[in-house]
């Protein structure tokens, strides 16, 4: 599971650029994790599993316009109903998120003026 929160980072930061939080419930880090393990392959399965299971989807949403700048994209599981033993991941906003700039630019507006004679 800690692979996995190393590897989305990546994608965090690239949603930040656009105004997007992005967060992965542990349900889906462990999904995620289950499905990109191979002991012999080291994090390479893991990095298509993202791809294929976070990043693909997650784009053509984005390309859709389904999510906006403000929202926090979370990702979690549920049950697939077209096959039982299946899980699925699942894409909901959440609003208020903030980007890091914007928080740093808020902050910098109440340090005192100086004055100079």
């Amino acid at each position: 599971v800690q692979m996995v929160d190393l590897m989305s980072k990546r994608l965090t930061s690239q949603l930040e650029g656009l105004g997007l939080g992005f967060e992965l419930t542990e349900a889906a880090k462990g999904l995620l994790a289950k499905r990109g393990y191979d002991p012999q392959l080291g994090a390479r399965p893991l990095r298509r599993a993202l791809q294929r299971f976070i990043e693909d989807p997650l784009s053509e949403k984005l390309l859709l316009k389904e999510f906006h700048a403000g929202e926090i994209i979370v990702v979690g599981v549920e049950d697939d109903p077209e096959n039982k033993d299946e899980q699925r991941f699942t894409f909901k906003a959440v609003e208020g998120f903030v980007p890091p700039s914007a928080v740093v630019l808020a902050g910098a507006g109440d340090a005192t003026p100086s004055t100079t004679e």
